[in-house]
C-alpha cells in the first residue's frame, strides 16, 4: 500500500533553515502529485507547496513564497521542502500528500517548531 514517511522536522531558531524530506513507497511516484501541508496548534491545516508529477509546476502560499522551495526526486521516491528564513509563525506538524490516481495519501507528518 502506498506509504509516506516524513522526516527532518525539528527546533529551529527565527532565521534558520530546516529541509523536510518524504519518502514514499508502495506507488509509481513520477504519477504522483505531491505536496506538502501544515497544521498549528488549533487552527486548520493549510497548503504549503505542491509539485507536479514531473516536478515542472510548482505551486506556494502566499506566506511561504520567496522562502520556502518543493522538489522532488523521482529516482529515490522522495519529495523535499527546503525552508529558510524560518519564522515562529511557521510553527507546525509539516504533512506529506500524495495524489495518485484520484485518492489522496498522508504522511503521520513531522514537527517544526521555529523559536524566536
Amino acid at each position: 500500500q502506498v506509504q509516506l514517511v516524513e522526516s527532518g522536522g525539528g527546533l529551529v531558531q527565527a532565521g534558520g533553515s530546516l529541509r523536510l524530506s518524504c519518502a514514499a513507497s508502495g506507488m509509481f511516484f513520477n504519477r504522483a502529485g505531491m505536496g506538502w501541508y501544515r497544521q498549528a496548534p488549533g487552527k486548520q491545516r493549510e497548503l504549503v507547496a505542491t509539485i507536479s508529477a514531473s516536478g515542472g509546476s510548482r505551486d506556494y502560499a502566499d506566506s511561504v513564497k520567496g522562502r520556502f522551495t518543493i522538489s522532488r526526486d523521482n529516482a529515490k521516491n522522495t519529495v523535499y521542502l527546503q525552508m529558510n528564513s524560518l519564522e515562529p509563525e511557521d510553527t507546525a506538524v509539516y504533512y506529506c500528500k500524495a495524489s495518485y490516481y484520484g485518492l489522496d495519501y498522508w504522511g503521520k507528518g513531522t514537527l517544526v517548531t521555529v523559536s524566536s
